[in-house]
């Protein structure tokens, strides 16, 4: 399980290092894609290809559903964590999320999140306003 938030920063050779308490649980190879919000997803290889393996079911006859899984799919790549344990941020995933050199790493149960620093910052406060609002709502899902 991923929990916890990591400052880190991308380097000029588009390089992110990984938490180390999550290098283990990762092993050598994860796929990132666009995410939700504007941040990027990480995801290890079993989660991912059930994820994959769940969208590849969904009916294509809306186009909401056809964009979402082209935006999951097509966005995806497979990254290796080098011996460093370290990723390669993509030009494209990097322009999609609006990464600067400074990020956080969130860790969101099954995947990792990659945020821009300022992005988190506001996100994070806008949330945080909104405490009781998002309990009540998991109060009703039976969730908290």
């Amino acid at each position: 399980m991923f929990i916890g938030e990591y400052s880190h920063s991308i380097d000029p050779k588009k390089r992110l290092a990984v938490p180390s308490k999550f290098r283990a649980e990762l092993k050598n190879k994860v796929v990132v894609t666009r995410g939700l919000d504007k941040c990027l997803f990480v995801y290890p290889m079993k989660v991912w290809e059930d994820l994959a393996g769940k969208l590849g079911t969904l009916p294509v006859g809306e186009s909401a559903t056809r964009s979402f899984i082209r935006l999951q799919l097509s966005g995806a790549i497979d990254c290796e964590i080098d011996k460093q344990g370290r990723i390669l941020v993509p030009d494209f995933l990097k322009s999609y999320a609006g990464l600067s050199r400074n990020v956080v790493i969130a860790g969101v149960y099954n995947r990792l999140e990659i945020w821009d620093e300022k992005k988190w910052n506001e996100y994070k406060k806008n949330a945080e306003k909104n405490t009781d609002e998002i309990a009540e709502q998991l109060g009703k899902l039976g969730v908290y």
